[in-house]
């Protein structure tokens, strides 16, 4: 039997390239459309709404789950087989919360969802391997600003379809987008040779092994799953203050807040020239003071919608510039191994955005809107603590296989030269 050809760098298409953002954003979506909707779903299943916040944390313990053990799958499987089954598994299990009973078999189901919905993280770096080295960058950064998009859109649409025709109807129109773009993206993406052919331990060891060979890694891991969890708590907190008084939105209105985010979308593409200029560490400190700023306007908007989507837009501009440059910095680590630095930080990032939710049912229930507010200070704060005593050494990257020649203005290394190079090829943007 013949092997599977190896891709031509022009095999990326202006059309490939949109099916893979929308694919990337449909699967990133699963993991959001119950976070408005917290409140409707309680109501609908008589469980308290403390409980459904739990909701959002078993879809993203199952992702981190799912990242870990998946999505390294994609260096030793042909990839146009694995993304349709991934995303044919997700829509099952789509179906699954559509008919969930109760809400402790919605608990399940949205955990099954979490570990299955995993082509966005398969595509990127297909999508990288797919285009010509004069493209690679633009095209990653599309596709990842597809995910982006399906984070924010995701709010929106499901607020809208839940007040129009239920929450179940959500999930059921999820599932059949789903197993449309299985068979799409089955016939358009060319099948590519294994990268590398490892037993399964021995692949998933190697995720831990290259972080712990990388103190930088190490550092900037820490970083990104802060940001997560904080930008999973005012998310999920944002949706108990909304729905209650003494705003007290419908669904379909909660979810218009999420257009506020996209200003995230923009700046987070802005932000990769910044990483690509050497302004990598400078810009994530920035981005930090930012942050801290959006929850200190956050603790006075819990009578001021106009304060509300303030604290949105600076919020979402903060985190997601923020992660586009730890994922940049960490792809400029090392060449042959950033499928496993991928997914070493998408597994971070969702175990912190789980930490986060959690923290936001929690909080709400002891303190509200200001327990919330302060805790995500005191997040900040956190994270500029470790961005100061890593900008001038760990989160240094010192040695990186690289493509071209840029000086990162913030370090002091000798091999400083062409952090961003390799970066070019790879950055993605993939919040919260």
């Amino acid at each position: 039997m013949a092997a599977p050809r190896m891709a031509p760098p022009s095999e990326m298409s202006r059309r490939l390239t949109f099916l893979f953002a929308l694919a990337a954003g449909v699967a990133i979506g699963n993991l959001y459309w119950a976070q408005p909707l917290l409140g409707f779903i309680a109501g609908d299943l008589r469980a308290a709404t403390a409980t459904a916040g739990w909701l959002v944390t078993a879809t993203q313990v199952g992702y981190a789950v799912g990242v870990l053990l998946l999505v390294p799958l994609g260096d030793v499987l042909d990839r146009r087989r694995f993304v349709p089954v991934m995303l044919l598994a997700s829509a099952a299990a789509l179906l699954l919360c559509a008919l969930a009973p109760s809400i402790g078999v919605l608990l399940l189901a949205l955990g099954v969802l979490g570990v299955t919905t995993i082509s966005g993280q398969v595509l990127t770096p297909l999508a990288g391997d797919l285009a010509g080295d004069a493209q690679r960058g633009r095209i990653v950064g599309v596709v990842g600003s597809g995910t982006l998009t399906g984070i924010l859109a995701s709010r929106t649409i499901s607020g809208f379809v839940a007040g129009a025709a239920g929450w179940r109807t959500v999930f059921v129109l999820a599932a059949v987008i789903a197993v449309l773009l299985a068979v799409l993206l089955y016939r358009a993406i060319p099948p590519l040779a294994p990268r590398t052919r490892m037993p399964y331990p021995q692949l998933i060891a190697s995720v831990g092994a290259v972080v712990m060979r990388e103190r930088t890694a190490r550092w900037t891991l820490v970083l990104a799953a802060t940001g997560f969890a904080t930008f999973s708590l005012f998310w999920t907190a944002l949706t108990f203050l909304l729905s209650g008084p003494p705003f007290r939105y419908p669904v379909a209105v909660i979810g218009l807040f999420g257009l506020a985010g996209l200003a995230g979308v923009l700046s987070g593409l802005h932000g990769g020239r910044l990483h690509d200029r050497g302004w990598s560490l400078p810009a994530t400190g920035t981005a930090w003071v930012l942050a801290l700023s959006a929850f200190v306007v956050a603790a006075f908007a819990g009578r001021s919608v106009v304060l509300v989507i303030v604290a949105i837009i600076m919020i979402d501009v903060a985190l997601q510039t923020q992660a586009l440059l730890n994922r940049a910095r960490l792809f400029a680590l090392s060449h042959e191994a950033r499928s496993r630095l991928n997914t070493a930080l998408a597994t971070g990032n969702f175990i912190g955005a789980a930490i986060g939710s959690a923290t936001a049912t929690t909080l709400w229930s002891a303190g509200g809107w200001t327990a919330v507010t302060i805790t995500g200070t005191a997040l900040c704060c956190f994270a500029l603590i470790v961005w100061a005593m890593g900008r001038r050494g760990p989160l240094v990257i010192r040695s990186a296989v690289t493509e071209g020649p840029v000086t990162d203005r913030s370090e002091t290394s000798p091999n400083r030269a062409a952090v961003a190079g390799s970066a070019r090829s790879a950055p993605e943007s993939n919040p919260p």
